[in-house]
């Protein structure tokens, strides 16, 4: 198993993913990040974005749309710490156009910096959702 990597995609509600991959692709706040197995330890925050887990024995990748969270990388372990993770098969491109009507009139309505500067970041995470679900929807 030396060209494997475990790895778990874990949201604040569930774990997403659990299993062993040939390489992972995540969303790093500087562009995309490669991971093989054996990769020098890291941590690292993650934009929203989408998280492919390419299986050991070379079929569909694993599609995992997450809204920013924490990368860990071990030489053996990979661990995706997301505010929010969606498996793709699960995205749905009406709620998230609602989700991001609603926001918009929050933003609309929003009094403080603090609360413009939050409904923004969920602007954010909803556009690169939305971004997520029509790339997938391309393939």
């Amino acid at each position: 198993m030396a060209n494997t990597i475990h790895v778990d995609v874990v949201s604040a509600e569930e774990s997403i993913f659990s299993g062993e991959a040939a390489f992972v692709v995540l969303p790093g706040e500087a562009g995309e990040l490669g991971i093989y197995p054996r990769h020098t330890p890291l941590i690292t925050r993650i934009k929203p974005g989408v998280v492919r887990v390419l299986p050991p024995d070379a079929s569909e990748p694993q599609t995992i749309f997450v809204a920013g969270g924490i990368l860990e990388v071990q030489p053996k372990a990979v661990t995706v710490l997301a505010d929010t993770a969606i498996r793709a098969h699960d995205l749905d491109e009406a709620k998230a156009n609602e989700a991001i009507r609603r926001a918009e009139e929050a933003r609309a309505k929003a009094q403080d910096k603090e609360e413009i500067a939050s409904v923004e970041a969920e602007l954010a995470a909803l556009a690169a959702q939305l971004a997520a679900i029509r790339k997938l929807r391309k393939r």
